[in-house]
């Protein structure tokens, strides 16, 4: 039978602010990309999203950023790599203690937002997240966009690097994500994004922007906790899935 893991970017409220609905989405993905603070999340948000994670049996990964609360850690920031790295370190670590805290562990990394952006082509900040990241547990998988250079440098530092495609946005012809400030770059229609999901999982391709094909091979697909009805848009996901004969489980 074949098999994909649905990941979702949870754990983002922040105080009195409540982003999305992660208890819904847990009842869809398989990986949750946990908020480290940096860009989203404060101590209790992230315990509690930790807590609901292992209850839902949902495998915990570190959603690392930059440090850009006011910009949801979407901008690109010119830090250095020494001052990355050590942002990066703390942040895995900030994750692990309160995953800790609540019986269970951080298994994967996964950089969000303008950060993921820049490594797919910043050479010395990719190398810079992978160097943490190898410094923190070195059995930590990275998961990032095919082709980017965080998973080539991954795969040269003997790490394990996982190729994720986009359940809810819109492709370029070279395989990067169409800019959010354009038009149609993300999806918000469940049957358009359920029909998106199940040619990445069985035909290990996706539909551009131009309406060229294009084949891309990956072991994590993400939905956006996010998004407006992105719970609708996960049900629908695991629906057409399932019809498809394809299972859902999480890659570590």
């Amino acid at each position: 039978m074949t098999t994909i893991d649905l990941n979702s970017d949870v754990g983002e409220s922040f105080g009195r602010w409540t982003l999305g609905d992660d208890q819904a989405m847990f009842r869809s993905v398989s990986s949750a990309n946990v908020a480290c603070g940096f860009h989203a999340g404060d101590p209790t948000v992230i315990r509690r999203t930790c807590r609901e994670a292992a209850a839902a049996g949902v495998v915990i990964g570190a959603h690392v950023g930059y440090r850009d609360l006011a910009g949801f850690g979407r901008r690109f920031l010119d830090i250095s790599p020494g001052e990355l790295a050590d942002d990066v370190v703390y942040q895995i670590g900030a994750l692990q203690a309160l995953a800790a805290a609540e019986g269970t562990a951080v298994q994967y990394v996964k950089p969000h937002g303008g950060l993921y952006n820049a490594i797919v082509t910043h050479t010395a900040q990719a190398r810079a997240v992978v160097d943490a990241v190898k410094a923190v547990d070195p059995s930590l998988p990275i998961m990032g966009l095919p082709g980017s250079e965080v998973l080539r440098l991954a795969e040269q530092a003997g790490l394990r690097a996982v190729p994720e495609a986009f359940a809810d946005r819109a492709y370029n012809p070279d395989g990067t994500l169409v800019s959010r400030s354009q038009p149609g770059a993300v999806l918000h229609n469940p049957a358009e994004v359920a029909e998106h999901v199940l040619r990445m999982a069985t035909e290990s391709a996706v539909r551009t922007a131009d309406g060229s094909t294009l084949k891309i091979r990956a072991e994590s697909i993400c939905v956006h906790g996010d998004s407006p009805g992105a719970v609708a848009m996960a049900t629908a996901v695991k629906s057409a899935l399932g019809d498809a004969g394809v299972s859902i489980r999480a890659f570590v």
